[in-house]
């Protein structure tokens, strides 16, 4: 199925072409074409539709059984151009690192394991661990923190790689309110900025303050604006029926998440 409408951009920051991937020997994604522009894109749709599978595609975690991924700069290795904050960080209770040892690992990332931390690197530590309210807790083991602290540590990590492009899965999923807004503004910080963000989300709502949308239901059922992508036709293809639309602008989706827009 051809997608309703296209993202056109001279130079997208992320291309796919004629990508599969399978899992368990079942094909779980498909995308013809896909290209990502810079600015803030989200990716939405129900259980299992492959916005995990795509940003795993995007940082280089997985391959596809066949088709190109093309990210920035070919010629520079990915984690260099990428920094990715994986949903739902679990920590051992055994594991005593603390907040700010979290954060320094991704600056040790981007210059590797065993470069000497410089003047530039404690600064983006401290300026990261700043924007997501979390300096005060730099010397507390991350395993006794609050479910919205230990998501905004994780994410000052993914800040602090000052790469490019951002990827968050399901960045403010259950967190407190708080925390939510945090995490948003660092969102339209990294915009404003000039970097790429992008954002896999159930939340039909987080998924309209993007300037782009991929929805995805296996495929790329529609790409675009938030008024483009988000109609209740694109949504019952992607959640394959079940949308309720109230005629007055609210929409309904059933998929164990009851989000609404």
């Amino acid at each position: 199925m051809t997608p309703t409408s296209e993202l056109r951009t001279d130079t997208p920051v992320i291309e796919l072409t004629d990508v599969s991937v399978e899992r368990n020997h079942e094909e779980v994604l498909v995308v013809d074409h896909l290209t990502i522009p810079s600015g803030y894109t989200t990716l939405v749709g129900p259980n299992g539709s492959g916005k995990s599978t795509l940003l795993h595609l995007i940082a280089g975690l997985i391959e596809p059984r066949r088709g190109t991924v093309r990210v920035a700069d070919p010629n520079q290795p990915r984690h260099r151009q990428i920094a990715y904050v994986l949903q739902s960080q679990q920590t051992s209770a055994q594991l005593l690192v603390t907040a700010g040892e979290v954060v320094a690992l991704g600056r040790a990332g981007m210059r590797g394991a065993f470069a000497r931390r410089s003047a530039t690197d404690r600064s983006t530590i401290d300026d990261a661990m700043e924007r997501m309210e979390v300096a005060e807790l730099a010397n507390r083991h991350v395993a006794e923190m609050s479910g919205g602290q230990r998501q905004r540590v994780f994410i000052a990590q993914g800040l602090a790689q000052r790469a490019p492009i951002l990827l968050l899965d399901e960045p403010v999923a259950g967190l407190d309110a708080a925390s939510v807004q945090v995490i948003r503004r660092a969102v339209d910080d990294e915009r404003a900025a000039g970097r790429t963000v992008i954002v896999a989300t159930h939340d039909l709502d987080e998924a309209r303050r993007a300037d782009h949308v991929v929805l995805l239901s296996g495929r790329v059922v529609a790409v675009g604006s938030s008024d483009d992508v988000l109609r209740p036709e694109n949504l019952r293809a992607a959640y394959q029926g079940r949308v309720l639309d109230f005629g007055d602008g609210t929409i309904s989706v059933d998929d164990d998440h009851h989000h609404h827009h």
